[in-house]
């Protein structure tokens, strides 16, 4: 067994979901989602005992192509995180109800089969061609089953797709030049060309766009927030829980290695740019009125700090920032599904709106604070785990690296703890805030079981993807 069951399971699930009809739809995709996660713990357990799970085929001649997937620690991570988020966002839809519900699970799982297909790709062809995949169902998701004013959302989607699209093709130009030098795509064929510092230059900046936007990086950001508050909250989840990561995998994969030199010369510049992203979206996020607008840019200050980690090029940085990507992804599909409970019962994600829900149910105000706690990297969660790796690895570039990107520290306590305050305590909403139902709960738990379990013992991740980080930063000095 090698990494393509994971990809033929969940292309399998897509079409099977797509023709079992609306009332079997939601139950199909999470049954093949699972089957996914099952498949990814099996080849792990495999990995680890030192098989060879990685796949190779030539595909197409002229010009050179081939089926090429790498499962080393590194892209094994990414695909856990994707393989874990997808059952939990299914089963966190199972409170709300669909039209077409057949074509909007089946659109999750091919989504899911995109991003794993991009995380496990080793040609940059097959890698475009995935990443590419990848926006296909997040545009349909957003735009037939978002939220609020069609039209508005409609330019948000459209110019998330532009934006998207735009980036990738300078990425594709980039991987067309490196072709004529090294006549393959071959993710280890690139890796040993030997490029000029003028060349190195350009293919740096060509990747940079693609992943800046997917990230996003300030000032690339410009599509994020409303798209987050127009998707509906599977789409949000899977924006921001899994796709972002796909840029931030993409950094220490593709553009480090093989453009070295160029992303030692800018380094201070993508840290500072980087942190400038965290300063900002802490800072938009105090003024923040709709919840579903605070988590993103909340988001995006957190992904900043993770793409500074990225660009220290340290050990440090990369671990932290690998381990920051796996427990930002769960805390924010956590607290984006919060705000869809809380949606349910008040119909409004507006703050002023919301208030005293802790006196009615103090279950789920006791899990949503965990959330927040977990947000904020409180000591004992993962979160802070990787936060506080990056954090140090700043401070070997500049101190002052570090006390900037400390800020997100104090501006993400102050604003989360605002949020929670005016949201949980304060006066009673006149509305009936009801309990949260077993599904809800179990997906809540089984989120902040993770991120307490790992934020104590985050052992296991980080020795899986450490062999793969040092071998990176072996090709980026060498």
């Amino acid at each position: 067994m090698d990494v393509t069951t994971i990809l033929i399971l969940l292309l399998s699930g897509a079409i099977i979901t797509y023709f079992s009809g609306d009332k079997l739809a939601s139950k199909v995709a999470l049954i093949f989602s699972l089957g996914a996660l099952a498949v990814t713990l099996y080849l792990l357990t495999l990995y680890t005992d030192g098989a060879n799970i990685s796949f190779i085929s030539n595909w197409i001649d002229i010009p050179k192509v081939s089926l090429a997937f790498k499962a080393d620690g590194l892209s094994l991570a990414m695909v856990l995180l994707t393989a874990a988020l997808t059952p939990l966002i299914i089963f966190s839809s199972f409170g709300n109800t669909f039209t077409n519900a057949k074509s909007f699970y089946a659109l999750v799982l091919f989504m899911a089969f995109a991003m794993t297909g991009t995380f496990l790709a080793a040609d940059g062809l097959l890698y475009y061609i995935f990443w590419e995949l990848s926006l296909i169902p997040i545009y349909f998701i957003a735009l037939i089953w978002g939220n609020g004013d069609a039209e508005e959302r409609k330019k948000a989607v459209v110019k998330f797709f532009i934006y998207t699209l735009a980036g990738s093709l300078f990425m594709l130009i980039g991987f067309a030049y490196l072709y004529t030098k090294a006549n393959s795509f071959l993710l280890e064929d690139l890796y040993k060309l030997d490029l000029s510092s003028t060349e190195q230059c350009y293919i740096f900046f060509a990747f940079f766009l693609a992943y800046a936007i997917k990230i996003p990086i300030i000032p690339f950001h410009t599509w994020q927030a409303k798209v987050y508050q127009k998707a509906p909250t599977v789409g949000t989840m899977l924006l921001s829980g899994i796709m972002l990561k796909m840029g931030l995998y993409s950094i220490i994969r593709w553009q480090l290695p093989i453009a070295p030199q160029a992303a030692k010369t800018y380094m201070p510049v993508l840290i500072g740019l980087s942190i400038a992203g965290v300063i900002y979206g802490s800072i938009v996020a105090l003024r923040q009125k709709d919840l579903k607008k605070l988590l993103a840019y909340s988001s995006l200050a957190h992904v900043g700090l993770i793409a500074a980690g990225c660009y220290t090029l340290t050990l440090d940085g990369l671990s932290g920032a690998v381990s920051q990507m796996i427990a930002h992804g769960f805390v924010i599909v956590g607290l984006f599904f919060a705000t869809e409970i809380i949606y349910r019962r008040y119909e409004t994600r507006t703050i002023a709106e919301m208030g005293g829900i802790r006196a009615q149910t103090p279950r789920f105000s006791s899990m949503f604070m965990l959330l927040v706690l977990a947000s904020v990297a409180l000591p004992g969660t993962f979160n802070f785990v990787g936060e506080f790796t990056v954090l140090y690895s700043l401070s070997q570039i500049n101190i002052w690296f570090v006390i900037l990107g400390g800020t997100t520290i104090i501006l993400g306590g102050y604003y989360m703890l605002k949020m929670f305050q005016n949201t949980m305590l304060g006066e009673t909403n006149t509305k009936v805030f009801t309990d949260v139902t077993t599904n809800e709960a179990i997906t809540l738990v089984a989120i902040i079981g993770f991120l307490l379990f790992f934020g104590l013992y985050p052992k296991p991740i980080v020795d899986l993807v450490t062999p793969s980080l040092n071998q990176i930063l072996e090709t980026i000095n060498r």
